[in-house]
């Protein structure tokens, strides 16, 4: 077996797999990662993630999660949209999902193509051994990615993409084979700071820098407690992460929807949700709606502390009943949220003056 041939029938099956990008790089090919880590924990820009400090000794390299890796191999999967992800900004009774949830939990589907493959790939190359990771594992996947020729990290910190734009799911396989790299990709950013313009709560404090904390996908997703108030008017309609930051970026219009992986192709219950549906889930409703989907990991009252304010920043009185209803719920911080939401909408005779209320 000729090593050359081997890469490039590799990257033919990952297409054959359904991943619409595949590159290698040296286990050691993204020096600067690590100290950018380091940095980036020190300053707590990292939030309630504690997970992410807790395994930073693994994540700053390949090698220190496993030593024996040689090569990765980085690997996109488009999720690209059809639709204008910003089309329903300001549309007061649904709620906002990001794009990459409105279909198949990526989990399932990447690694399962990962692993198909990693198989594919020992086959091949007898004697070679391979680990397999998507997102939930101690791994660097964007500056590896960058490392491997598949985009850059661009100043919205996520993966950019010549030919898929800011729509990219990652994965990665380590391997024990020495393969030839790819060149690695180069910032193609300029002068554009449209990402940096278009976060409504400001989370950027320079280029290249993201603070989760002010985050509207880490505040909805990540974050347990209470959201804080500085930011609840800055979230509108969001209920589940925000795509601002990369809908915006001028490369999505080289990217193919049509290259899109259907498995991700948006349920049309998630397109649009009605807010006062939502708000009336108990937790067997919520596992009904979200099952497959990577929403059934934040769970029920996660879910309706959204929703809540979402609904406060609505103006819609015909959500003040199942709000009203909520003050009741078991969960102190859906009642809190519910509380912080009537004060908004017409009818309640609360007014508008409460603490909280700007973004």
């Amino acid at each position: 077996m000729v090593k050359d041939k081997l890469e490039e029938r590799l990257k033919a099956q990952a297409v054959e797999l359904g991943f619409a990008a595949c590159g290698i790089a040296h286990a050691d090919a993204a020096p600067l990662a690590a100290a950018r880590l380091r940095e980036w924990l020190a300053d707590g820009r990292h939030g309630d993630m504690i997970w992410m400090e807790s395994r930073a000794h693994h994540r700053q390299a390949p090698a220190a999660l496993w030593p024996a890796v040689k090569s990765v191999i980085a690997l996109g999967m488009s999720y690209a949209p059809r639709e204008d992800p910003l089309r329903l900004a300001g549309e007061g009774g649904v709620g906002r999902i990001s794009v990459y949830a409105q279909g198949a939990d990526y989990h399932d589907v990447v690694k399962r193509q990962l692993k198909a493959l990693a198989r594919w790939l020992v086959a091949e190359a007898p004697g070679a051994d391979v680990k397999v990771f998507v997102d939930t594992a101690p791994v660097m996947e964007k500056p590896l990615a960058e490392a491997a020729g598949l985009g850059w990290q661009g100043k919205h910190t996520n993966l950019v993409s010549r030919e898929h734009g800011s729509w990219l799911f990652l994965g990665a396989i380590y391997t024990t084979l020495d393969l030839a790299p790819d060149m690695p990709g180069r910032d193609r950013c300029g002068s554009c700071d449209a990402c940096q313009r278009a976060c409504p709560t400001d989370a950027f404090p320079a280029p290249y820098q993201l603070d989760a904390r002010r985050c509207i996908s880490y505040l909805t997703i990540e974050h347990a407690g209470p959201i804080p108030h500085e930011f609840r008017r800055a979230m509108g309609n969001r209920i589940y992460g925000c795509d601002d930051c990369l809908a915006v970026c001028p490369w999505n219009k080289f990217a193919q929807d049509a290259r899109a992986n259907m498995a991700f192709a948006p349920r049309a219950e998630l397109t649009a949700p009605l807010l006062a549906d939502l708000l009336a889930l108990d937790d067997a409703g919520f596992r009904q709606v979200f099952a497959g989907s990577p929403i059934k990991r934040i769970g029920r009252d996660r879910m309706v502390r959204n929703v809540c304010i979402a609904a406060g920043n609505s103006g819609d009185a015909g959500l003040v009943p199942v709000l009203t209803s909520l003050l009741d719920d078991p969960n102190g911080v859906v009642r809190e949220a519910a509380r912080w939401a009537l004060q908004f909408l017409p009818g309640t005779g609360r007014g508008t003056s409460e603490a909280g209320g700007g973004g």
